[in-house]
């Protein structure tokens, strides 16, 4: 299990993926590795030396992703998210996107700090 409060993924979200991926693949020299997802589009995981080091998805596959610009979402990983989520009002924050669940990848939210900077949060699912 990673440790606990420091960041876990990071994900590109945008409409443009395949100049995306040829950039990356380019400049960084990531490999490649496509997965269906549950909601039926596509997401690429890329990969340094076999490990995987962040993905790339299409933002028409994201709620209200075809409304805003291409961007880096990271994800910082928690012991429990609906318990960090219980406390981001009262610390002056907003929820963005309440807890849900992917399979095989976690528990998630997307919360808003006071400066309005937006991340996620989640708890990872065990491996198996």
């Amino acid at each position: 299990m990673p440790d606990n409060a420091t960041f876990y993924w990071n994900e590109l979200i945008t409409e443009e993926v395949d100049e995306a991926k040829k950039f990356y693949t380019t400049v960084l020299g990531w490999a490649l590795e496509e997965m269906k997802m549950p909601s039926g589009g596509s997401y690429t995981v890329a990969k340094m030396n076999g490990k995987p080091v962040g993905g790339i998805m299409n933002s028409a596959d994201v709620e209200d992703g075809d409304e805003m610009p291409s961007r880096w979402m990271s994800y910082i990983h928690v012991a429990d998210v609906d318990a960090a989520v219980a406390k981001v009002a009262k610390a002056g924050g907003e929820v963005l996107k309440p807890c849900f669940d992917v399979p095989g990848v976690g528990r998630i939210a997307i919360v808003e700090d006071p400066t309005g900077a937006v991340i996620g949060i989640m708890t990872a699912a065990a491996s198996p």
